[in-house]
């Protein structure tokens, strides 16, 4: 019996994910209590971040952050997933299609209820409309949920990297386009950490056999 096989190492291997997922969601819900029990306020680095943004708008980076905009939410935000999803199941990576699927929807749905519970008001220098609720950013959450997925799926270094530097440009646009405060999106990141994290957990070795097999 190899290392991989071994019980003990079986078992490690599936907390481990469940763990870290765990602690994620509870990091995004103590962040968002914080905010709450505050009344809502931003925090001093959030107040700093946005006046450096205020101050050095430029229309030259108002198209990458409107792209970032539209790559992540609204229909497009369903239809990336969706589409990759697809093209899992053309290559018979069904236990792979259905993880992203099931996380990209479970993301959605857990950042929904988080707005409604929280219920941060937006800051008041907004490029683009913007539904209510500021925590978590939903965009930051899909992007993260997409990235990890994405990780977890293929392991390999340059789709960490490429989803990492994804994640941290749809960070900057938000704030950039004053729809979020630097707090959302960092909440919005721990949610779809948490959640590609807890759905991966059952699935991890089934996903490893039909990537690897």
């Amino acid at each position: 019996m190899t290392d991989t096989e071994h019980p003990v190492v079986q078992r490690v291997s599936r907390r481990w994910p469940l763990v870290s997922g765990v602690v994620a969601i509870l990091l995004a819900a103590s962040l968002g209590a914080i905010i709450a029990v505050r009344g809502n306020t931003p925090f001093e680095g959030d107040l700093e971040w946005m006046e450096e943004i205020l101050e050095h708008r430029n229309p030259f980076w108002e198209v990458p952050s409107l792209v970032m905009n539209f790559l992540g939410g609204g229909w497009f935000a369903f239809a990336l997933p969706a589409a990759i999803a697809i093209a899992l199941c053309v290559r018979r990576w069904f236990w792979s299609a259905l993880f992203l699927a099931v996380s990209s929807v479970a993301s959605a749905l857990l950042v929904q209820l988080l707005k409604g519970v929280v219920g941060r008001p937006r800051p008041e220098e907004m490029l683009v409309v913007s539904d209510f609720g500021s925590f978590p950013s939903g965009h930051a959450a899909n992007a993260a949920t997409l990235a990890v997925c994405l990780g977890l799926i293929f392991w390999r270094a340059w789709v960490w990297v490429a989803g990492a530097c994804y994640v941290i440009l749809m960070m900057l646009s938000r704030t950039y386009l004053g729809v979020h405060w630097v707090s959302d999106t960092v909440g919005g990141v721990l949610v779809g950490v948490a959640v590609a994290l807890i759905v991966w957990a059952p699935l991890a070795h089934k996903l490893r056999r039909e990537t690897q097999g």
